[in-house]
């Protein structure tokens, strides 16, 4: 049963709270690009505002000028209604304001109590020394507070996603935070972590603190929001409660336009079988997984966190070691024993991890794109700048990336631009089976249609795709077939008409004893 957070006002509720953070007429550029212009926000105490935009809104800019990392070009910051700037992250902080990220920052060889009071460690003692046990002590009784259990003296390195965001959320109370940013906190966390969090939500709304949540799920902002912000091209759109609109109404706000189809199905004659992967095992993370992808076809994979989808799809890219089975293309078995060897034979991997295994966000996006076709290009041959030039135009474009310009690095894009850039790369390579591992992680709704309406155009060419998705949405809507893991193992494909919600679920869960596959 779906958890929903009961909104911090009613019709029966006190007038509301004054606000806590007034943001005014916001401005901010970078080399002539215009990202936020005029850009006005109002949080409350007590209440989850949802901020809600494209990528390439300005969603992340104005967080990062919220929390001191970018200094606005116009406008102004309110806090309790007096007048602020922030020069850096510490004043941001200092003045009550912290963010928990979709990719968490934190000292990874550090404990959890040592990373919830980083730099600013009680001390003791002469001479003075940090008083550890304090720290420990009181870590304890944040986590406590928020009913969570977790050991303090734990390495964060050794936590999964969702303990990460625990703690950074500690951080924040440990600080009295008056305002907490949540930038994506649930694209990595499972159904149960999801629940979890939308309980510190409210916890946190019960404690007075004005909460900003941002996300591209409206499942997500209508169970937690109670009211709305929307940003586009960078500037504001509306504002209002989200009891008042409808989530069409919000998508047609969001991106200018009404979305009629996120999931574009073009059905087409399959080609014959393409890849077949025969009994892959791993010694800790798979077991006899077999499976095989016709030309033009769109096989999804389905399942739970720690399924083992993305571990098999890493082995067939020839990340993994250790791994044992058998790999055919067109018939004739082939060897992978590195990443080079699945390109070669013509299979790439979109990745899971964008900025970590995906792209190099210190290169510009044409860098990028290219970089795993410059033999063909041809590093030193005339022109080149010209073709490379033109072949990040012609992907950008069917990607519908948004950027000021070919040359800019992609550190400086929004997530789910980066995530674009990362697609555009492999597509590039003109590969024969293409592995999408979460390729609409972190991307709005409406790019989510783009990505969805490109895979059609490729399919549609010949190219076979693997689809590894947490979204059932997502699987069911453009998936020829689905395959259904649990613990390391293949528990049952479905034809696209045999897949309903239900029985693609319970699958997941390991509640169906059969290993039919259907035709």
């Amino acid at each position: 049963m779906p958890l929903t957070i009961v909104p911090s006002t009613s019709p029966d509720s006190p007038s509301p709270a004054p606000p806590v953070l007034t943001l005014s007429g916001i401005c901010k550029r970078f080399q002539g690009v215009v990202a936020l212009h005029d850009v006005g926000l109002t949080v409350r105490a007590g209440e989850v505002m949802a901020l809600i935009g494209e990528n390439g809104a300005g969603k992340s800019t104005l967080v990062k000028t919220l929390t001191g990392i970018y200094q606005a070009d116009g406008g102004t910051i309110h806090m309790g209604g007096k007048l602020v700037s922030f020069a850096n992250p510490q004043a941001a902080m200092h003045a009550g304001i912290t963010a928990v990220h979709q990719e968490t920052v934190m000292f990874d060889e550090l404990t959890v109590a040592e990373n919830i009071y980083i730099g600013r460690q009680p001390q003791h003692g002469f001479p003075r020394r940090i008083d550890w046990s304090l720290i420990e002590a009181e870590a304890e009784k944040l986590f406590a507070r928020l009913e969570v259990s977790l050991p303090v003296r734990a390495r964060v390195k050794d936590l999964s996603v969702a303990q990460r965001h625990f703690v950074e959320i500690a951080r924040a109370l440990s600080q009295d935070a008056r305002v907490v940013i949540m930038d994506e906190p649930t694209a990595s966390l499972s159904q149960r972590e999801i629940h979890e969090l939308y309980r510190i939500i409210g916890q946190l709304r019960a404690a007075g603190t004005a909460v900003i949540f941002i996300s591209h799920k409206f499942d997500e902002i209508f169970a937690v929001a109670d009211r709305y912000t929307v940003l586009r091209d960078g500037q504001f759109v509306a504002t209002g409660a989200l009891s008042d609109i409808t989530e069409p109404e919000l998508v047609s706000l969001m991106v200018g336009r009404e979305i009629h189809q996120v999931f574009p199905k073009i059905d087409i004659a399959l080609g014959p079988t393409l890849l077949e992967v025969e009994d892959f095992c791993h010694p800790t993370e798979f077991n006899h997984v077999g499976f095989s992808v016709r030309q033009g076809e769109i096989i999804g994979f389905y399942g739970l966190v720690g399924a083992g989808r993305s571990e098999v799809m890493q082995a067939l890219f020839g990340l993994t070691r250790d791994v044992t089975g058998r790999v055919k293309l067109n018939g004739k078995a082939i060897s992978i024993n590195s990443a080079s060897d699945a390109i070669a034979h013509g299979i790439a991997y979109v990745p899971e991890d964008r900025q970590h295994q995906g792209a190099h966000l210190s290169l510009p996006i044409v860098h990028n794109i290219t970089l795993p076709i410059l033999s063909h290009i041809g590093f030193f041959l005339p022109g080149r700048r010209a073709k490379e030039t033109a072949i990040a135009r012609h992907f950008s474009e069917q990607l519908e990336l948004k950027a000021g310009h070919f040359t800019q690095m992609v550190s400086e894009l929004s997530g789910g631009n980066q995530q674009k850039v990362v697609l555009a790369k492999w597509l590039a390579t003109k590969p024969k089976v293409i592995i999408l591992d979460e390729p609409t992680k972190g991307i709005d709704i409406g790019s989510k249609a783009a990505v969805h309406r490109f895979i059609g155009e490729l399919v549609t060419q010949g190219l076979s795709v693997i689809l590894v998705s947490s979204e059932l949405p997502e699987v069911l809507g453009i998936a020829d077939r689905i395959v259904v893991m649990h613990q390391g193992r293949i528990k049952k494909t479905f034809s696209r008409a045999q897949a309903t919600p239900e029985n693609v679920v319970a699958a997941a869960s390991g509640s169906e004893s059969s290993s039919k596959e259907y035709a």
